[in-house]
């Protein structure tokens, strides 16, 4: 069986046409700032709007920290053609014993439409089913961001259904729309 270890030992860069998924480093502060601290951004996510560079470097921080410890941890999003980090995604959850995880990921708003985040998708979801030994890989996102649940459905996930009032954000009960693809769908 795989373990987390195995592969957040060294987490692989993954190439697309325009991307590079790699490991965020300190350098990327600035970049992560600039998109994480937009409210439409963080009106679709977990987290708050960044109030400064400050809280973005101990972000960042706590995502070297994971790196270090071979924990689940996101990949940049960089754009080839700037070199610049225009979001993350990553595994949010990995049941080995099931071989099933979970993807998420934010994008930097300016390349919304652009079909970077569906590009990014793709490579980690080829990637869980190939190196991971997934036979599962889920989604999820607030009812109201039909941008994300387009990506998922792109990627050729399937939606499953509406978890009602599934998670408290930021005070307030949210809606999830559950997407999945298996291995078999492929």
């Amino acid at each position: 069986m795989i373990s987390i270890k195995d592969i957040y030992a060294d987490l692989p860069t993954l190439t697309t046409d325009r991307l590079k998924l790699r490991k965020i480093t300190l350098e990327d502060t600035e970049d992560m700032f600039h998109y994480a601290s937009d409210e439409e951004i963080s009106r679709y996510v977990t987290w708050d709007t960044h109030p400064s560079l400050k809280e973005t470097k101990a972000f960042i921080d706590h995502i070297l920290i994971k790196y270090e410890n071979n924990e689940l941890a996101p990949w940049g999003i960089v754009l080839k053609k700037t070199n610049n980090l225009i979001g993350t995604i990553d595994f949010v959850n990995w049941s080995t014993t099931h071989r099933v995880a979970e993807i998420a990921y934010a994008l930097s708003r300016q390349h919304w439409g652009d079909g970077l985040m569906t590009e990014a998708a793709e490579a980690v979801v080829k990637f869980g089913f190939q190196s991971m030994d997934l036979i599962r890989i889920e989604a999820k996102c607030f009812d109201i961001n039909r941008g994300s649940a387009r990506v998922m459905e792109k990627v050729g996930m399937r939606y499953e259904g509406t978890m009602r009032q599934a998670m408290i954000v930021k005070g307030k009960p949210r809606n999830l729309l559950l997407y999945a693809i298996l291995k078999d769908d492929k």
